[in-house]
């Protein structure tokens, strides 16, 4: 187990922050991370379950909620099993260390003689539970941040595989905040434009209110909600009132792609050489190329993209009957900052407002949960009702925060044997995160909506060594020179904050197809060409490994209309490590015949859950790089449905392999972002290798690739 100490029980020292015993057979255990489809809440009840011996259907998971556990930031940045589970681990393995302790002076018996099952301590003179002991010695006396504090010498419970728990309900009953009911609850539906600049010319507030289905009319400046009792009368009402509001023209430029719209931009330059983000004036490394060196330099580009949820966002949010204080149920990724943002915005007192976690749709990153949860506190709160907001499909892909567009440029030059130097690259994107908490001010549409768009926070990107446009932006591969340069672009055409991998998607992408054409200048295999070059031995293990899972000795000959690809990156260059096969075949469309994945994240968890999380990472890649793109022209943002911002569809998903290498002795690493970037990457690679030409600008559509097809001609 490793002994450092998990960034959560800094703030959250005492064992009762984490645990708690109520009766003699039921553990609770409370976390900072939340399930968001990713299965965390069975990885966190099964570590519980291995440590401390209790089976899964006694123990109490509660997660999220800002009136009973702790405070963990964000459940984000592939930082659940890293940070969360090993607060978890630890707790429990210091509660275990010191209950058994005390156990075996109770029964009279040496520690080694005792056993742990069903919560109880065991031994051949009888039994204690958790329960009793924690009488004698309160959890709330137990420190848990001391790493002096042994840990092996109890006894250790039998390994428990934990399924996850939270699928039954969502299958088969309510399982999701949307089945949420509380007593005199109404609906809300927010009237917005094609693009959250846009406001409303001729609000005819007499007219909404006679709409069928629309009892009551909320205004606060340009926040505009119809409410009423019957939900689909109001949704009809809703689809009423925007054909009958004329709305202001956004000012966002339009340009014809995105290579165009970045470098026109004004931005910021920043200079970076290293994996912390310094500036270094000596070289990366010593190597010194002395053949012959062969130069390239391409450019590599993703467009905006939406976070396209089947599901929509909803929330909740319910007074007290004194009107004092305020409950709201909430899908965020960040309650805690989201209720932070909520008090200070609406004046509240902090202890009167509490936000309680319910699953909602899968968002891996900042979407709208955060601003559906305003939405409804700002009309409860105002109005003293009980009310209950959905956004419609319409806004979910027009108001809600996109993922950044990023253009890549890389140079670099190479030997005949195959070494990298004078790497250069230069970046441009915006902000790849604006959550609520991040940076200054309020991060919510509603708030600019009810209280003026001058209270819109400046820009800010995040910093290496996490990075946001900068993430992953450093290759993993051996340079005598290294040069970054990151040009932050402060506005943006569209809403823009966090999507799965941040600027990794992007960055990986560039790298990885960059390194397939230095191999081409040279005529060296793609899997060679990057085992050279790589110094990391775990990341040659996955690239070997999934190398001969997909056959690549037996790859076919560029041109042949049957592609295999290759991409490899260790997220944020200190997480999961992730090598990625795809093979696609060109009909009249790009078809995706068959994925191969190997990934090395440490020591495992909850091994079904991570395996889902890089299925899951993959696919929407795959979504990512195949299809995904929003548009916009002078009056908005036009990709607002289905029809014109498709998703891929679940007749598209192809054959998935995945294999898993375990380093039991190394910490777990993060890995639910790991195979965005890999996939785009071989994806591309795998395109390029079919037709004989480069493919460098996502989204491949069939309209695009027929492009790049004609324009190599």
């Amino acid at each position: 187990m490793s002994q450092s100490l998990s960034p959560s029980l800094k703030s959250h020292p005492i064992a009762s922050q984490w645990i708690d015993f109520p009766t003699q057979t039921k553990v609770v255990l409370y976390s900072g991370k939340v399930e968001l489809g990713q299965g965390i809440s069975a990885a966190l009840i099964q570590t519980l379950c291995c440590e401390l011996g209790f089976s899964p259907d006694q123990v109490d998971l509660s997660a999220g909620d800002t009136g009973l556990t702790p405070d963990e930031g964000y459940t984000a940045g592939s930082q659940s099993v890293e940070v969360g589970i090993a607060a978890i681990r630890r707790v429990c393995a210091v509660v275990r260390n010191k209950y058994a302790e005390f156990a075996s002076q109770h029964l009279n018996c040496k520690l080694e003689e005792l056993s742990i099952s069903q919560g109880k301590f065991i031994s051949r003179f009888g039994n204690v539970t958790y329960k009793e002991i924690s009488v004698s010695l309160p959890l709330n006396s137990i420190q848990v941040d001391d790493l002096q504090t042994p840990l092996f010498d109890s006894p250790m419970p039998a390994p428990i595989i934990v399924e996850r728990l939270d699928l039954f309900n969502k299958f088969t009953t309510a399982g999701y905040i949307h089945d949420i009911e509380i007593k005199d609850m109404m609906h809300a539906r927010i009237l917005r434009g094609p693009h959250p600049d846009c406001k409303p010319l001729n609000l005819d507030i007499k007219a909404l209110e006679s709409l069928i289905g629309v009892d009551k009319v909320f205004v606060k400046n340009q926040f505009i909600a119809l409410i009423g009792v019957d939900e689909e009368r109001l949704i009809q009402a809703l689809s009423k009132a925007k054909k009958m509001t004329q709305w202001t023209k956004p000012l966002a430029p339009v340009c014809k792609s995105i290579e165009e719209l970045l470098t026109s931009q004004s931005s910021q330059s920043t200079v970076v050489v290293d994996e912390k983000g310094d500036t270094l004036a000596t070289p990366r490394s010593n190597s010194n190329p002395t053949s012959t060196l062969k130069s390239l330099r391409q450019r590599y580009s993703r467009p905006y993209i939406a976070h396209a949820s089947i599901g929509l966002v909803c929330a909740l949010a319910q007074p007290s009957s004194d009107k004092k204080s305020l409950t709201i149920w909430s899908h965020s990724q960040g309650v805690f900052k989201l209720k932070e943002q909520i008090v200070k915005s609406l004046n509240l007192d902090m202890d009167k407002v509490r936000i309680i976690h319910s699953p909602g749709a899968g968002c891996y990153g900042h979407n709208a949960a955060d601003d559906v949860a305003f939405d409804a506190a700002l009309i409860a709160n105002s109005l003293g009702i009980a009310v209950r907001v959905v956004w419609s499909r319409e806004d979910e892909l027009t108001q809600s925060p996109m993922g950044s567009a990023s253009l890549v440029e890389l140079s670099a030059q190479i030997t005949q044997d195959g070494k990298i130097s004078n790497w250069n690259a230069q970046i441009w994107s915006n902000t790849h995160l604006s959550r609520p908490g991040w940076g200054d001010g309020i991060q919510l549409l509603g708030y600019w909506n009810a209280f003026g768009d001058e209270l819109k926070p400046i820009a800010k990107d995040v910093p290496l060594p996490t990075g946001g446009g900068l993430r992953n932006a450093i290759p993993p591969y051996s340079t005598n020179e290294l040069r970054i340069e990151h040009h932050f672009i402060e506005t943006s055409p569209v809403r823009v904050s966090a999507l799965r991998s941040l600027g990794a998607h992007a960055n990986v992408f560039a790298i990885e197809s960059f390194m397939d054409e230095l191999a081409e200048q040279i005529q060296m295999d793609p899997v060679q060409l990057r085992l050279i070059n790589l110094k990391n031995e775990r990341a040659k293990a996955v690239i070997k490994r999934v190398s001969e899972m997909a056959a690549w000795s037996m790859r076919g000959e560029t041109g042949s209309s049957i592609g295999l690809g290759l991409g490899y990156s260790q997220y944020k260059n200190h997480a999961g490590h992730c090598a990625v096969v795809v093979q696609v075949e060109l009909t009249h469309k790009v078809n995706v015949q068959k994925v191969w994945a190997c990934v090395d994240a440490g020591q495992i968890v909850h091994r079904d859950g991570l395996i889902n999380q890089i299925e899951g990472g993959i696919i929407q890649s795959l979504s990512w790089t195949l299809k995904e793109c929003v548009d916009w022209d002078s009056n908005g943002i036009t990709t607002s449905d289905w029809e014109t911002y498709p998703i891929l569809g679940f007749d598209e998903i192809p054959d998935i392999e995945i294999e898993l290498i375990e380093n039991t002795s190394d910490p777990s690493l993060g890995a639910g972002e790991v195979a965005a970037g890999p996939t785009a990457a071989a994806l591309s690679n795998a395109l390029s290798h079919a037709m004989g030409i480069k493919f460098r600008n996502m989204p491949y559509t069939t309209e695009n690739v027929m492009k790049t097809i004609e324009n190599s001609v």
